[in-house]
């Protein structure tokens, strides 16, 4: 009984312990169900209470312990059966935290398993980032192929590496690249069943050893490995078959790698992707070399081009100092002087002189005026504009017609023709038209059929009204110049010649002219075509008569003017009269200032000036005129000519225009370029106005006004 007594003492001690090792771990821990954990303690604590009242029962005791004891039973029954109840609930609880558990640590595997495949992914990528950038290195297709041979055998460690590509005809497989060097390699055709399905498959194809292409490509190894073969686009390759590079035009190629044979060893999935990838690389390596190798063929293209543009711009240079070098001395040489003799003329024109004086006089003053305007138009061919401006004004008809005729008599006495001349006397004589063009074709036509022709004939002029009058070849033209009555005139004119029986045994066979040749009529060479388009501008037509009648060559000119009616001719008479009048009283008492290099034309001018009743001053430099043009200078009008030594027109112009006053005085530019171009700029430096020099002194002299009424009026 004591043992038993002993024993419950002990078993209370034992259930007291453990409740105070599981309050001190709920207290310092956080696990969930900590309720069922006080249930737990509850129970051992009855159990220990059972144990240790049950101990005294073993010899005599009271009720009160019989009591006690029996309250501890039914109350640890009672904790039990709770106990018992919330193990029920608490052990789904607990299986779910279990599967939880195990899909954790299926997690957990997985993603070592991923891990590991993101190393290997790290791997094979290091691989392909080292050969891109050993294939990158060059720019030459040969290069990169080889490198990628290379860099490939040594990374994936393979027995032999090949680049097939098709030939010219795409008919066979041709081995262009490989890493062990061979001298000959039979070619494959590309039907064979391996080549059409890696050309048809953008993947990595693993060949059959014994296949032809594996064979081929195996580099004569008893035993080869596993073969993987790849296609690679490309733009263009280069074939080295008999050492010298030829540019092929091919849109793929097949890459062909061979492992170590007598291993065992296959081919991994890290490998082929890291062959898939170097393969793209290549391509694009390819690709990149092309496009740099055409941009390089077009930067030396450009730079050709580029050095054709230089070439031609130092040619287009030289040929506009070349025309400017012509044009300097067309003006100094030729135009200058000859308006320097216009200008004479034109003071002798005003001279008391006899009738035959006046017509020579006359005569030369309008040959002078057609050789300025040739000069003028040789000077406009030169620089850009190719027209031939036309100057329509009224003029004399029978005046002109008399000096044409004066002129011609002079060149048939010249020649040893006989001169004769027959003008309707019913022509009108105030007609419009370019006086200097017209003027300038007859000359042409009689100069035309005298040239090459010894004396002994005579040259007959022809002038008259043309009506239904058709021009050369009726039949062939087809262009009929109708006549019509509503104010104008179509003039004929025909000039013929006729040899002499001596004459025409010393006629030449061949006479060139103009880069053609006559034979015994006249050809229409190049001036001829200038005069012809000269005549179409007048709306005319200008031609060669065939078989004409009682001559032995001739030509004719069909010219349309307007005929200037009698009354307005009263009336223009009168208005000259009265402007000659108000002109001389406008500029009488003028005081002008002329600034004009040339001695000749200086004084010429000067002379058309003193006539008109001004007062004036030369100077022969730009220094000059701005230094007379000081503040106490009262000069009303300044001639300034735009080609001055030291400072030309135009800057004197700008230099007075940038000191201008209320008393500033008129600025009129002399030139003989008296185009729209220098108009402008003479208009835009502050200029008045433009006077062409080559003018006669009432055409100066009506220049002259109408600037100085313009500038009155403002």
């Amino acid at each position: 009984m004591e043992c038993q007594r002993v024993s419950d003492f002990l078993i209370a001690v034992a259930y007291f312990s453990i409740p105070v090792e599981l309050l001190y771990f709920v207290s310092c821990s956080t696990i969930p169900f900590k309720w069922v954990l006080f249930q737990f303690i509850s129970f051992i604590v009855l159990c220990g209470m059972t144990h240790l009242l049950n101990g005294w029962t073993y010899g005599p005791h009271p009720f009160q312990l019989m009591l006690a004891l029996t309250i501890f039973k039914l109350l640890t029954a009672l904790v039990s059966f709770a106990t018992a109840i919330t193990l029920i609930t608490l052990i789904p609880l607990l299986l779910k935290v279990k599967v939880r558990e195990l899909m954790l640590k299926k997690k957990t595997w997985d993603l070592d398993r991923e891990v590991g495949l993101i190393k290997k992914q790290k791997e094979a990528g290091w691989h392909v980032r080292m050969l891109t950038q050993e294939i990158r290195k060059s720019l030459d297709r040969h290069t990169i192929l080889y490198t990628t041979l290379v860099e490939l055998s040594k990374t994936l460690n393979l027995q032999n590496c090949a680049v097939w590509m098709p030939n010219v005809g795409k008919t066979e497989m041709d081995l262009t690249h490989e890493l062990k060097g061979r001298d000959f390699s039979s070619p494959i055709p590309t039907s064979d069943h391996d080549v059409r399905v890696i050309k048809g498959n953008g993947g990595v194809k693993i060949l059959n050893p014994q296949s032809a292409l594996a064979a081929a490509s195996s580099g004569g190894m008893a035993e080869p490995g596993s073969v993987a073969a790849i296609r690679m686009p490309m733009l263009r390759v280069s074939n080295f078959k008999g050492g010298t590079p030829e540019m092929v035009q091919a849109c793929y190629a097949i890459l062909v790698l061979v492992l170590p044979g007598g291993q065992g060893r296959s081919w991994s999935s890290q490998e082929l992707e890291i062959v898939e990838v170097v393969a793209d690389q290549v391509a694009v390596a390819l690709s990149h070399a092309s496009v740099l190798e055409e941009s390089q063929i077009m930067r030396e293209k450009l730079e050709d081009q580029n050095r054709a543009l230089q070439q031609a711009k130092q040619d287009a240079l030289k040929a506009s100092q070349a025309r400017n070098a012509f044009q300097m001395v067309m003006s100094n040489g030729l135009r200058r002087p000859m308006h320097s003799v216009l200008g004479l003329l034109s003071v002798l024109q005003d001279e008391n002189l006899k009738s035959e004086q006046r017509l020579l006089v006359d005569t030369m003053v309008k040959t002078s005026n057609v050789l300025s305007t040739l000069i003028t138009d040789v000077m406009d061919i030169s620089a850009k504009d190719r027209r031939f401006p036309l100057e329509m004004r009224y003029f004399q008809l029978h005046s002109m017609i008399k000096e044409a005729a004066c002129l011609s008599k002079c060149l048939c006495s010249y020649r040893g023709y006989n001169f004769e001349i027959d003008v309707k006397k019913s022509l009108p004589n105030h007609v419009m038209g370019d006086e200097r063009r017209v003027f300038q074709v007859i000359l042409h036509m009689v100069s035309n059929l005298l040239n090459g022709s010894k004396g002994g004939g005579s040259l007959m002029l022809r002038v008259y009204s043309a009506s239904g009058t058709q021009g050369q070849n009726e039949q062939r033209r087809g262009h009929r110049i109708s006549n019509s009555s509503d104010g104008y005139l179509h003039m004929r004119v025909e000039v013929g010649v006729r040899r002499t029986a001596s004459q025409a045994k010393y006629i030449l066979p061949e006479i060139p002219f103009g880069g053609y040749k006559y034979r015994d009529a006249v050809e229409e060479g190049l001036s001829f075509s200038a005069c012809r388009k000269l005549v179409l501008l007048m709306q005319g037509d200008i031609w060669v008569i065939s078989d004409p009648e009682g001559f032995d060559r001739s030509m004719a000119l069909v010219l349309r003017f307007r005929v200037r009616s009698s009354i307005l001719i009263g009336i223009s008479e009168h208005e000259e009269a009265s402007d000659h009048v108000h002109a001389n009283s406008l500029f009488s008492g003028l005081k002008v200032l002329l600034a004009d290099p040339n001695d000749v034309n200086r004084a010429v001018t000067r002379k058309f000036l003193e006539k008109l009743g001004c007062i004036v001053s030369t100077v022969s430099s730009g220094y000059e005129c701005l230094s007379a043009l000081g503040p106490l200078s009262s000069c009303q009008i300044v001639l300034l000519d735009l080609h001055l030594p030291d400072v030309d027109g135009l800057e004197v112009a700008m230099r007075l225009r940038k000191f201008q006053s209320y008393s500033s005085p008129l600025i009129v530019a002399l030139t003989a370029n008296d185009d729209e171009d220098t108009r402008y700029r003479c208009l835009q430096t502050g200029m008045n106005g433009v006077i062409q020099k080559s003018g006669a002194f009432q055409e100066i002299a009506d220049e002259l006004k109408q600037i100085v009424l313009r500038a009155n009026k403002i």
